[in-house]
């Protein structure tokens, strides 16, 4: 073993690793910054040092009003504020973020659903053939009804994921809240992709649960520490607003996603385009927290834009930090 690889070695061990419950987290890091001028050895040697840096890094969407995107924003126009303090410093800014996507479908076969069920079905393939990427991104299909049951695994392959979307038909309860959790915590958690990813979490729903165990706060918890953010399409085609709807908005709001409410078929199209748009137009901010503290206990985050009271910035309300023990 030559010194470099030693040095390395010593330097890892020695230096206190942050995200217990989320390596691509700091791992990103290390993509977003360009390496030190004085660096030396194997490009491989960087990430092995950069991982254990005490960073959280976070990406948002930043549009005006009237929901326009806007990607000209500077670092220094932003407010940012974690466990409501100001971050130690801010490690990198870059907009219109090209990272691999992890995408779940979760998409609702109770007996609640609408006629447009059809009409989701082939938008959500479509969404799919538009927006990943062989051998980049992956995702995969979940239906519930009373239980999730998974119908098409991880894939870049959009034939199999059109499969796994084709074969659901309309059948019992509705249980969102397992389907979630399951999504979350089963298949967007500790991927080992050996890479940063974007954990996307779509979900096609009324929101009307009545089989669950598991509780609302609990399925926030879980995208929470999986980092995933959900975007709902409601199913709801009444002239009011549901009770559902008002879950769909709390979820995605809480994760720095985004609910549609389409008022006609047509409407779920433009909602699939706008979130395909959505993905390809964000900002990654990486900082230094301050007084941060291993002890496992939630922090929240803030983004705001300074000087601006017309953007309005979508981004994940907080995130779990690792525990020392």
């Amino acid at each position: 073993m030559g010194w470099k690889s030693v040095l390395v070695l010593l330097l890892a061990s020695c230096v206190p690793r942050l995200w217990a419950q989320s390596t691509d987290t700091v791992q990103q890091h290390a993509l977003l910054l360009p390496a030190p001028d004085n660096a030396t050895g194997s490009s491989e040697e960087i990430p092995t040092i950069r991982a254990n840096v005490q960073e959280v890094n976070v990406i948002f969407t930043a549009t005006d009003k009237r929901g326009h995107y806007k990607n000209d924003l500077k670092s220094d126009e932003l407010s940012v504020l974690d466990d409501g303090k100001p971050p130690a410093a801010v490690r990198s800014f870059t907009s219109e973020t090209n990272l691999p996507l992890r995408v779940g479908l979760v998409l609702d076969v109770s007996g609640s659903i609408t006629d447009r069920f059809t009409f989701e079905q082939e938008s959500a393939i479509k969404f799919f053939g538009q927006v990943l990427r062989p051998h980049t991104d992956k995702a995969f299909v979940v239906a519930f009804d009373s239980t999730p049951t998974l119908t098409q695994d991880f894939t870049d392959d959009v034939a199999q994921l059109s499969a796994g979307v084709k074969k659901l038909s309309p059948a019992g309860g509705s249980a969102v809240y397992d389907a979630l959790d399951y999504a979350a915590l089963k298949k967007l958690t500790n991927i080992n992709s050996g890479q940063p990813v974007r954990r996307i979490i779509i979900l096609i729903s009324d929101g009307e649960d009545n089989q669950s165990s598991t509780t609302i706060p609990q399925v926030i918890e879980a995208a929470r520490r999986a980092e995933a953010t959900i975007y709902a399409i409601s199913t709801n085609d009444s002239a009011t607003v549901s009770r559902g709807d008002k879950l769909l908005k709390r979820l995605a709001e809480e994760t720095g996603g985004r609910a549609f409410f389409p008022n006609k078929v047509g409407d779920v199209v433009k909602a699939f385009e706008t979130i395909q748009d959505e993905l390809r137009s964000q900002y990654a901010l990486s900082y230094k927290p301050a007084d941060f503290q291993a002890d496992g206990r939630y922090r929240s985050i803030v983004i705001q834009a300074r000087n601006e009271k017309n953007v309005i910035i979508r981004a994940r309300k907080g995130y779990f930090a690792p525990s020392s023990r």
